[in-house]
Formats: C-alpha cells, sequence, structure tokens
C-alpha cells in the first residue's frame, strides 16, 4: 500500500439523539449500543437503540402530521426542503468528520453533504412537474387522474453512502406531500442524527420528518410491518430485502422500493484510452474502501491491451494513501466495521485459491491500526468463483481477459445483479450496441463517474 500516516489523538465523544415528533430524544426504554471507530478501534459513542415503541411514537406522529403536511403549499414543503440544503452545506465539514469517525470514509472525499443538499435543493423546486392527466377521449365526460402522496413514508438507509441515501429516499417523498420516518444503520448513525437536529432549524413541523437509530432489529422489522406505513424503501442486503418483501405481502400490502448491491462489470476494449480506463476504474474500487454497491469490481480487458492496462491499474491502484481518514492528505480508509473486515478478508483467501494474487491480499496493517486492508488485484478468476458472483464489499478487484464483444458482454451479464457497468471504447457504435446489450441499470461510456448521476429517484 503506498504512503501511510499516524491516528490523530482520541475525539471528543458524540451523543445521539433521534428526533421523534419534533423532539430529541434518547429511547424510550433508555437503551443504546456501542459504535467504534474503525480506523482505532475506539469507543466513538452510545446511540439510541429504537424500540417498537419508538417506532410506533414516529409512526404515529407522521400520520397525524400528513393531513396538515400534505395540504400545505408544495411552495411551502420546499421552502423547509431549502432550509435543510442550506444547513446541510452549512455544517458539511462537521458531517465529514462524524463520518470519518464512524465508519471511516476519508474526509478528502467526502461528497455526501454537498450531494445531499443539491438532492434537498432540487426536489423543493420539482413539485411543479408533478401533474396528472386529463383526457377528452370519452364522450360526454372529462376523465382526469391525480398523483396523491401515500401517506407515511418508512426509509431505511444504508451505512455506506447515508446521507446521498438519506435525500435521495426523503426529500421526494417530503416534497409530493407524504411523511417520512428514517432508520439510520447502525454501523454509521452520526450524521443522520446530526441532520435530524438541523430538520428542527428547518422549520419542518412535528412529525413531518423523523429521524430514528437502531438495529434491523427490532426497528427496520417494525417498520416493515408496521400498518400504517404504505410505503417502504431500503437499500442494503438481498437477504434482508427478501425479508421487508415478505413482511409487507403478508402485513398491509405496503409499497416496497428496494436497492440490493451489485457486481458492476466494466469492459475495457482495445482501442481505449487506457490511463483513463486504468484511473476510473481504480476510482471506482477503491473509493470509500470498496465499499459501494456500483463499485467496478469485475474489470473485462481486451486481450491486446491487458499488459498494459494491468500495469497501469495496479501502479494506481497500489499508490493509495492509507491512514486516519480525518486527515485531508488521505484517500483511503478502513473497512466500516469487524463483520465487513472478516467477510472481505473471506473473499481474499478464497481469491488466493481461486485465482492469481497480483497486489495485496492483506489486512490488519501495523502501521495503521484499524480495519485496514490493502487495494488487492486477482488475475484469471474463475466466472463461477464465489468471489466472481457475490458483492465482496471492499478494495478487491478481478480482472479477467476477454477476446470478443460477444464474449465480453456475455461474461458481464452473467451475474445476479444488474445496477451498474461502464464500457471503455472511443468506438461510439460499439459504445451504444454494448451498452444497450449490458443488463444494468445504468451504463458509462468511457467514464466511471457515477457520482454525477441523480441517482435512486423515486417516482
Amino acid at each position: 500500500m503506498g504512503h501511510s500516516v499516524a491516528i490523530s489523538p482520541k475525539p471528543e465523544p458524540v451523543q445521539p439523539l433521534m428526533l421523534i415528533g419534533g423532539q430529541l430524544v434518547e429511547a424510550s426504554n433508555k437503551a443504546t449500543f456501542e459504535l467504534f471507530n474503525p480506523a482505532t478501534g475506539e469507543k466513538v459513542a452510545d446511540v439510541p437503540e429504537a424500540t417498537e415503541d419508538d417506532v410506533d411514537s414516529a409512526v404515529e406522529a407522521a400520520k397525524a402530521a400528513f393531513p396538515a403536511w400534505s395540504t400545505l403549499d408544495p411552495a411551502k414543503r420546499g421552502a423547509c426542503l431549502k432550509n435543510l440544503a442550506t444547513l446541510i452545506r452549512e455544517h458539511n465539514h462537521e458531517l465529514a468528520v462524524l463520518e470519518a469517525t464512524s465508519m471511516g470514509r476519508p474526509v478528502s472525499e467526502y461528497i455526501d453533504g454537498m450531494a445531499a443538499a443539491s438532492h434537498f435543493d432540487h426536489y423543493a423546486e420539482a413539485w411543479p412537474s408533478i401533474q396528472g392527466q386529463a383526457s377528452l377521449n370519452t364522450p360526454g365526460f372529462v376523465t382526469m387522474t391525480l398523483r396523491q402522496p401515500h401517506g407515511v413514508v418508512a426509509a431505511i438507509i444504508p451505512w455506506n453512502v447515508p446521507l446521498l441515501f438519506f435525500a435521495s429516499k426523503a426529500a421526494p417523498a417530503l416534497i409530493t406531500g407524504n411523511t417520512v420516518v428514517l432508520k439510520s444503520s447502525e454501523k454509521a448513525p452520526l450524521a443522520a442524527a446530526k441532520v435530524g437536529e438541523l430538520i428542527i432549524k428547518a422549520g419542518f413541523p412535528p412529525g413531518v420528518f423523523s429521524v430514528i437509530s437502531g438495529h434491523g432489529l427490532p426497528s427496520g422489522a417494525a417498520l416493515a410491518k408496521h400498518m400504517d406505513v404504505h410505503v417502504i424503501t431500503f437499500t442494503g442486503s438481498g437477504r434482508t430485502g427478501r425479508l421487508i418483501q415478505e413482511v409487507a405481502a403478508q402485513t398491509n400490502l405496503k409499497k416496497v422500493i428496494l436497492e440490493l448491491g451489485g457486481k458492476s462489470p466494466v469492459i475495457v476494449f482495445d482501442d481505449a484510452d487506457i490511463e483513463t480506463a486504468a484511473e476510473d476504474t481504480v476510482h471506482s474500487i477503491q473509493w470509500n474502501s470498496g465499499q459501494t454497491c456500483m463499485a467496478n469490481s469485475r474489470v473485462y480487458v481486451q486481450e491486446g491491451i491487458a499488459t498494459s492496462f494491468i500495469e497501469a491499474f495496479k501502479q494506481k491502484f497500489a499508490s493509495v494513501r492509507a491512514g486516519d481518514p480525518r486527515r485531508e492528505d488521505i484517500n483511503h480508509g478502513p473497512q466500516v466495521d469487524q463483520t465487513q473486515y472478516k467477510s472481505v478478508l473471506s473473499f481474499i483467501e478464497e481469491g488466493k485459491r481461486s485465482g492469481t494474487l497480483l497486489l495485496g491480499g492483506k489486512g490488519n496493517l501495523k502501521d495503521n491500526g484499524g480495519l485496514f486492508i490493502e487495494p488487492t488485484i486477482f488475475l484469471g478468476t474463475p466466472e463461477d468463483s464465489r468471489i466472481m458472483k457475490e458483492e465482496v464489499f471492499g478494495p478487491v478487484v478481478n480482472i479477467n481477459t476477454i477476446r470478443t464483444e460477444e464474449e465480453a458482454i456475455h461474461k458481464a451479464n452473467d451475474t445476479q445483479y444488474g445496477l451498474y457497468a461502464a464500457v471503455y471504447t472511443k468506438n461510439i457504435d460499439r459504445a451504444w450496441r454494448v451498452a444497450k446489450a449490458l443488463n444494468s441499470g445504468y451504463v458509462g461510456s468511457s467514464l466511471n463517474l457515477y457520482v454525477t448521476i441523480r441517482f435512486n429517484e423515486h417516482d
């Protein structure tokens, strides 16, 4: 691994609270769970563990606030969203430090705050485009359709990019007149708790927007089965997504919106710009220590440029700067917790058995401490191996060679996921043809800057 630095002194502890019904509160039974800094192992906070009673209180407050909020002038609803966007920007550095402390995201690469603010700004002014339809194709009548809010929306956000999903799930629901109960991940609850404080300052009426913290059991499950929740949106593991879908079907058939990971491929053809392709794909798998659902963990490079591409990729991947994520000169932080750390290491051991290790392959770097894993490259890994099929969620990439366009498409599509893919070629006809053939919701053509895409929008 590249340059590394020492860990900073222990920061001041924080005391997060939940926002329920317009009030900042502890859990009703005072229960908490401990949160640790993954870069140091030091305790960061005691975080409220929401109970089923807390979920009931938040949903009850949201249900009570719905009639007034849904009939409020949408421009006034938008004003609350814009106020929150402004406050998030003003507290961006604090939010960055909270994320660095709780889940290891380097402050040098923190985009969540500004991106979340942009989402709230965007939806604050999007309400005029939300319209129904009218038809005269019914003799003697005029027929109209109206787009009405659902009511109480539950949002469960992931730990890897908390505020991006905080905004992308809550903003469209709020501007269209719904009320929201949002649960943060137990792995990264601090930034969401801080924004909970800002919601009050932004002028949201009590109950319109609540923020709770805790594990999937009990609070996540309580939201999924709640009879007064009409929509639930979740980003996370496939296993949990299936459970939410089952519970929704067994209770009130609430609408379910899921985004459940990825095993995103990138195809590099022999006419691609090698330096650009290498730089972009390294950024994709290394950003946030590989803990993103759109990370290009499978790279398929055409044989004619494979040697040059792999060397360029290796040099760039090996030059990351690991260390205390609160430092501005660091761009590679730890894995979020022991569970993720051990999971990534188990995938690496599997990769050593099935493929050829080119770079990295180690954890627990002595000069850094904490849950750090080296950038790791495998070559020639069999397509049916576990590391090629399952989401690793770490700085681990598999590079395989391909001969033809048809082979590349077949291998890229050989996955249960379909979130994101990228194609590198200077041939625009090939770019369009391959992009159309890939079974991915998003496809980048000679770029991998997926942060510029307005991601996870809601209808």
